[in-house]
């Protein structure tokens, strides 16, 4: 008879609720990030359409979420072969390039406003402030898969993280690679929409 943690049962259809509810929320923003990219080819075919340079830090920023993506596998990775120290390291590293990434887009968001590029109110451009929403709406759920991050690494602290409990850093696993696959999205999407 096999031992199973509290975290890792399933509910009625096989699936853990948690699980569930986690692909609940990333169809919920994916079906978010569709509607403003939509909304944002309308009102760009409207005219009154501001064409600047964007911020050149998203690029660095995207390496920089790319690389974070890599350390979250490896402390995923990690757990799965017991390797806690490494599954910490990891941790930290995806931690610091997370804080990295909203640090890069605060400079992002300097340059727009060195160059008159505001959000919102009088003498703002709709190209700009869609800018700032999209990037910042992001950001807001980065802050959420730090946090995230974070929970997950005080719990492999106190070795609540390893091959047989995975479901914590399962989840927190598929939600950063789902933040960097959305901002790799909202790049490309800006890069040929700009």
């Amino acid at each position: 008879m096999a031992n199973f943690s509290k975290e890792d049962q399933t509910g009625r259809g096989g699936v853990h609720p948690l699980k569930f509810s986690l692909w609940l929320i990333i169809i919920s923003i994916i079906m978010m990030f569709a509607a403003f990219t939509s909304a944002y080819i309308v009102r760009r075919e409207e005219g009154n359409w501001l064409e600047f340079d964007l911020p050149s830090i998203l690029l660095i920023n995207t390496i920089v979420i790319v690389l974070s993506s890599v350390t979250m596998q490896l402390a995923h990775n990690a757990a799965k072969q017991n390797s806690m120290s490494r599954l910490k390291l990891m941790l930290l590293l995806t931690l610091g390039l997370g804080v990295a990434f909203l640090i890069g887009q605060w400079y992002g968001w300097a340059e727009l406003v060195e160059n008159n590029i505001y959000f919102g109110g009088t003498g703002s451009n709709p190209s700009g402030s869609f800018l700032y929403v999209l990037t910042g709406v992001h950001g807001f759920h980065l802050i959420t898969g730090l946090i995230f991050v974070l929970i997950t690494l005080l719990s492999s602290l106190k070795y609540k993280v390893h091959s047989k409990n995975m479901l914590r850093i399962q989840l927190c696993t598929v939600y950063w690679h789902f933040l960097g696959g959305l901002w790799l999205y909202l790049y490309i999407f800006l890069r040929i929409n700009h």
